[in-house]
């Protein structure tokens, strides 16, 4: 007994050290590449890169425990990569609940991953049992971050926030503009009051729903995949009152109709892909993707294999093309889904290779220019809040 007693401290020590490395373990293992940097490219497409302004709309970096201003040698993205990779605007999303046994099918809502990270990552007490309070973290999170960052990473909140990092950026590109954005409206917990708090915590960019229905409507994934709820319809106007763009990215076919008939302001699909390339219960068809570039906004192309059907360069490529037949060069983006448990052909530093990819495809020097970040820019320099 004495042996054993003395033994338990050990054996506490063990299992919590288990326990709080296991988010560093999963984030090794689900945040993969096909291939490691470095990641050659032709001097004329890194020439061309070099020139960019590159926006990525979806990454999910603040769900892991990883500092951002420093390099890492797993996951896919961090400030280092990103200025590598020359990126000029990073959209971070916060990620705040997952059902166990996630699928691209069919999810109930009433499961989570979540917590037990949370926990292992000594996150706040409160965020162990508040969806809104994860989301604030996460947003606390990235501003930490951009204050310790020495200018080299900035928060973005409004027109005039943007317009001022684009001049600098045109000055020297050794920074990235970081725009916030909720993946799924339950963090609101059912409460339309809640999003003026999520507002005020700097978020600009709102995904209506992830991998399950919620109070908002439907997922792409969900169990009824309906349309907008009642508090939908209140928390859209709200948005577009607010001018906080909204995300249909997971949306169901019915939310995305109900959105698409009462949107005053641009769209935006932050991370997808497209039933013309890969057919897949959240890829986009041709008819969302015109209704999309109706409305004025764009749509990000992930490069993940559910997205696009491979992990390769080329498959995001034919994506893009695609895209770009159906509904116009203007109206295509990266959504890159970095950090977000997929698996890509390359990190943060490796996306010169996806412009050597567009260059081969024909694409010409100023379309890669919109569809690498020019189009993001574009729209969030009309769309943000005013000063």
């Amino acid at each position: 007994m004495r042996k054993f007693l003395l033994a338990l401290p050990i054996l506490a020590a063990l299992g919590a050290g288990v326990f709080f490395g296991l988010p560093s373990l999963l984030d090794r293992w689900m945040n993969s590449v096909e291939t490691p940097p470095p990641y050659p490219a032709s001097e004329s497409a890194r020439q061309l890169h070099d020139g960019l302004f590159i926006a990525d709309l979806h990454d999910d970096a603040l769900l892991w425990q990883r500092d951002l201003l420093e390099r890492h040698d797993y996951g896919h993205s961090d400030l280092p990569r990103l200025l590598e990779g020359r990126v000029a605007l990073q959209v971070f999303s916060t990620v705040t609940k997952t059902p166990r046994g996630l699928n691209y099918r069919s999810n109930a809502a009433d499961s989570d991953n979540i917590t037990l990270l949370a926990m292992a990552q000594r996150w706040p007490r409160e965020t162990w049992t508040s969806l809104l309070q994860r989301a604030l973290y996460q947003a606390g999170k990235l501003r930490q971050a951009a204050a310790a960052s020495d200018g080299r990473l900035v928060l973005i909140r409004t027109r005039g926030d943007f317009s001022a990092f684009i001049q600098a950026w045109r000055q020297d590109p050794r920074r990235v503009a970081a725009v916030l954005a909720s993946e799924g409206l339950h963090p609101l917990e059912g409460r339309l009051d809640n999003l003026e708090r999520l507002y005020d915590a700097g978020f600009r960019i709102a995904g209506l729903t992830h991998f399950f229905d919620n109070e908002v409507g439907g997922s792409a994934h969900g169990l009824d995949k309906g349309g907008l709820t009642p508090l939908g319809r209140q928390v859209i106007a709200r948005l577009e009152d607010k001018a906080m763009l909204i995300d249909l990215a997971h949306a169901s076919r019915a939310l995305i109709d109900d959105v698409l008939a009462v949107a005053r302001r641009p769209l935006l699909v932050s991370h997808t892909g497209v039933e013309g390339t890969c057919p897949g219960p959240r890829n986009l068809s041709d008819r969302h993707l015109r209704g999309i570039a109706a409305s004025g906004g764009v749509v990000g192309i992930g490069y993940w294999d559910a997205a696009v059907c491979a992990t390769s360069v080329a498959a995001i490529v034919q994506a893009i093309r695609y895209s770009a037949d159906q509904i116009g060069v203007e109206h295509v983006a990266l959504g890159s889904d970095f950090n977000g448990t997929v698996h890509t052909p390359f990190d943060a530093s490796g996306l010169a290779q996806l412009t050597e990819g567009l260059l081969a495809a024909g694409f010409s020097q100023a379309e890669i220019a919109a569809i690498m970040g020019g189009n993001v820019q574009r729209l969030l320099l009309a769309s943000l809040p005013a000063d």
